[in-house]
């Protein structure tokens, strides 16, 4: 009988248990569709403090251990849960139990010392995996780890390690002294491993040290290996590119389900998407917009940056407050642009919502009773907004960037395919375009409906994604 893939997935975030955006839904889905196929994968990420202890329920100890970094030797414990897959928590109360998942003085050490962790951890759970699959910068030293160090145990010497890319943007750059405190001698900075324009650089060290890199669409492999989006890595990422790998994320498509959503006012389908109204009617009712089946509304779910495009969406507002159109806000971020929201709330309090904080239970109700859903980012890894819009109907206005190229398709009057609307140029002007294109079509029902008939029949489940992991794992194990 031929032996199970075996795969540990290392994150600093995982759906439900932490989860701060993207990241922790793709990690609280991707394995279930691996396990789906017959893949052992399991994922390990540290225990929060602010993980609900309901979560928490049949958790069971495993070992503790100590790990030492530089001056410090520091206690770990290892949980384990076992829902859809096998979840390994690290637990050490003074480098995790704080109010919010990154954002401290001493992030180096803490996830230093959970990298560490989780290679010492595999002696403790009777798991040898063929792959660490590790995500963005906070696992990035993993790779470090097994090749400088545990690699002088037989037992590590075959483990190969997958890099995934979730946004390059977030480097976790640091300065030269805090090489002792995560272990490492100044060889290691010199060499060019972990060095990158003077400072230590953890995304670097990853992109180095792993056999393979991998990024979140196929559209941002080819992106950050250019200037503009390389974010002074692109350099490495050209002379990696044969063992670089754009794979687009998915969704759970079984929590994320219009017929089934418990979250939502009013359930629907494909084959009747009816009662979205409804959905749309109990929404205006809820933030206190004018109840009007006529009026579109434009929704917003997005953490408030220039990233995500609101510095020429600001242009745009009082140009767009002069249409005949709702806009729903939800999310926090950079306090000019939560402030501009709320002036533009208060100053037109029958056309703009701004929620500035997150609910999910509101973002799923954004999601079912918009009619349309805006993105317009500089750019975009990948996206799970657009995902989870046209799951439920509501129709995409985005940049074509990225993720968003890769999953959206400009709806054609000609050929009627299409299930979007993308503009290219990062100018106020080109979002006007979208915005504009969007709503001449919301007006003409037959187009219309066949739009939201489009959009719902995308498959973004990880069935397809799941598959191309596999197939990249089995490349890097016979590499």
């Amino acid at each position: 009988m031929k032996e199970k893939l075996k795969v540990l997935i290392v994150s600093s975030e995982v759906n439900p248990y932490a989860k701060s955006g993207g990241l922790g839904d793709v990690i609280g889905s991707l394995p279930k569709a691996l396990v789906k196929k017959g893949v052992d994968a399991r994922v390990v990420v540290p225990k929060y403090g602010s993980i609900p202890n309901e979560l928490l329920d049949g958790v069971k100890f495993i070992d503790s251990f100590n790990i030492s970094l530089g001056y410090r030797n520091d206690p770990a414990s290892i949980l384990e849960l076992e829902k859809d897959f096998k979840l390994y928590l690290i637990e050490n109360d003074y480098f995790f139990k704080r109010d919010a998942f990154y954002g401290y003085y001493d992030d180096h050490e803490r996830f230093s010392f959970f990298s560490n962790c989780v290679l010492y951890l595999l002696n403790h759970i009777d798991f040898k995996p063929d792959i660490i699959h590790l995500n963005d910068w906070q696992t990035a030293l993993v790779s470090v780890y097994l090749k400088d160090f545990y690699n002088r145990f037989t037992f590590y010497n075959d483990i190969k390690t997958v890099y995934t890319i979730h946004n390059l943007q977030y480097q976790g750059v640091f300065g030269s002294e805090i090489l002792n405190s995560i272990g490492l001698d100044y060889a290691h900075f010199s060499s060019g491993g972990i060095e990158c324009y003077g400072k230590v650089n953890f995304m670097k060290a990853g992109l180095h040290y792993s056999d393979h890199i991998s990024t979140v669409s196929e559209t941002y492999a080819q992106e950050i290996q250019t200037s503009d989006f390389g974010y002074g890595l692109d350099g490495l990422l050209r002379a990696r590119a044969n063992d670089l790998t754009g794979i687009l994320n998915g969704i759970d498509t079984e929590v994320n389900n219009p017929e089934t959503d418990s979250k939502i006012y009013a359930n629907y389908s494909l084959a009747d998407f009816s009662d979205k109204k409804i959905n749309k009617q109990k929404l205006q009712e809820e933030l206190n917009l004018p109840v009007r089946d006529d009026v579109p509304i434009i929704g917003i779910i997005s953490r408030l940056a220039d990233q995500k495009g609101f510095n020429i969406l600001r242009i745009c507002l009082e140009d767009l407050m002069q249409k005949d159109i709702q806009i729903v806000i939800l999310g926090t971020g950079e306090y000019h642009y939560e402030e501009l929201f709320r002036h533009y709330a208060y100053r037109f309090p029958e056309k703009l919502s701004a929620n500035i904080f997150f609910n999910s239970t509101l973002a799923q109700k954004i999601y079912a009773g918009a009619d349309m859903f805006l993105m317009p980012s500089l750019f975009e890894p990948c996206g799970l907004g657009q995902m989870f819009s046209l799951r439920y109907g509501t129709i995409p206005i985005a940049r074509k960037t990225g993720g968003l190229s890769d999953s959206i398709t400009h709806f054609s009057e000609e050929n009627k395919k299409g299930c979007g609307f993308l503009f290219e140029d990062y100018v106020a002007s080109g979002l006007m375009w979208g915005i504009n294109e969007a709503l001449r079509y919301y007006y003409d029902k037959d187009n219309w409906n066949l739009i939201v008939k489009n959009a719902m029949s995308q498959d973004f489940s990880w069935d397809r994604s799941a598959d191309k992991y596999i197939d990249l794992y089995k490349k890097i194990i016979s590499d």
